[in-house]
């Protein structure tokens, strides 16, 4: 997968892009990086990408001609289609089905912001889509960049050492729900101890324990993703038996 993301801070995004899952996978060859400098495709002594808002206020303005020529750049560095997402508050919710849907693309481009924001003419004209990590607003787009580079990498054949641990994290799955807890060495802790049936070699109840689990963290945490009517009867069944338990022993 290719992505190339435009931004006025390149650095961070080869910084982040080094560590981790994203790093290996980079360097397995799953993952091509490349940043875009809209100040390198600006006119001028001083290289502006920013200008007054008009109408007045605070703050500035990133401008449309050193934007245009740097994604035309980007956009004709590779002949693969790629749409141009804008990372924005005001974007779709980024969700674990959208990273899906991105993981398939052979190739996209992530436009960051700064300051007040893009002139408005340059989004309307260029870009595919917005996206927003949440309700709350960030100094630029590269943090949210970043999310989207690691959300997306992680599901590429390869890129984890185990192939099911993606399909096993919280939002997957046809219910999209959250994952159960985990625990390792030692067993027993001054914090508590493991679940016996953790230990018990049962591979079929401990899957019975960890689905159990992950209906009930969601039931509690995040209802909103749980549609109980869309549930199995089996499904239902353990649901109910753990508030059954929680309601009798609602210490961990």
């Amino acid at each position: 997968m290719r992505i190339d993301v435009v931004t006025l801070f390149p650095e961070f995004m080869a910084q982040s892009a080094a560590l981790g899952v994203v790093g290996r996978a980079a360097e397995r060859g799953l993952l091509e990086l490349h940043g875009w400098n809209p100040r390198d495709y600006a006119e001028g002594n001083y290289r502006r990408v920013d200008d007054r808002p008009f109408g007045g206020g605070p703050g500035m303005v990133m401008l449309i001609e050193p934007l245009r020529a740097c994604l035309a750049a980007a956009k004709a560095a590779d002949p693969a289609p790629a749409p141009v997402i804008y990372l924005s508050p005001q974007g779709r919710p980024l969700t674990q089905a959208k990273v899906r849907e991105l993981a398939a693309l052979p190739r996209m481009i992530l436009l960051c912001g700064r300051y007040e924001g893009i002139d408005e003419r340059f989004l309307e004209a260029e870009v595919t889509e917005e996206i927003s990590l949440g309700d709350y607003v960030l100094s630029g787009g590269e943090l949210g960049a970043a999310v989207i580079v690691d959300a997306v990498t992680r599901l590429q054949d390869g890129a984890l050492g185990d192939a099911e641990s993606a399909a096993q994290d919280s939002f997957e799955g046809p219910q999209g729900l959250l994952d159960c807890p985990h625990y390792s060495h030692p067993a027993q802790h001054e914090w508590g101890t493991v679940p016996d049936v953790l230990r018990s070699g049962n591979h079929a109840a401990i899957a019975r324990w960890r689905r159990q689990q992950s209906l009930l963290r969601t039931a509690l945490r995040r209802p909103d993703l749980l549609d109980e009517g869309q549930l199995s009867k089996a499904d239902r069944l353990l649901l109910e038996q753990a508030r059954q338990a929680l309601a009798k022993d609602p210490t961990p």
